[in-house]
């Protein structure tokens, strides 16, 4: 019914930058909050950053003042710009989104296939 698809993925040198786009796609009513969260090898997923469609953004401490959230909500896209990139933030890299598919239709949270970062020299 609802598709999150990312992309922009890919390998990055330490200090570089690189963009994620997401595109939320099917039967879509209304979208609340959309975000981006990340898992490492070995590890558990986390937060990144959300954004709320009133454009509340929040982040994960160890990402702040270097990523940057941001949403077109009439085209249904999420993007997370990322700067001064650390081997730290290698993972992939997944789309999250709560959204309601009708009128009265509970808010329902969906993910993406999620997409590989990879900072390395």
């Amino acid at each position: 019914q609802v598709q999150l698809v990312e992309s922009g993925g890919g390998l990055v040198q330490p200090g570089g930058s690189l963009t994620l786009s997401c595109a939320a796609s099917g039967r879509i009513f209304s979208i609340n909050v959309m975000g981006w969260y990340r898992q490492a090898p070995g590890k558990q997923r986390e937060l990144v950053a959300t954004s709320t469609s009133g454009g509340s953004t929040n982040y994960a401490d160890s990402v702040k003042g270097r990523f940057t959230i941001s949403r077109d909500n009439a085209k249904k896209m999420v993007y997370l710009l990322m700067n001064s990139l650390k081997p730290e933030d290698t993972a992939v890299y997944y789309c999250n989104a709560d959204v309601r598919t009708g009128w009265g239709i509970p808010w329902t949270n969906y993910w993406g296939q999620g997409t590989q970062v990879t900072v390395s020299s």
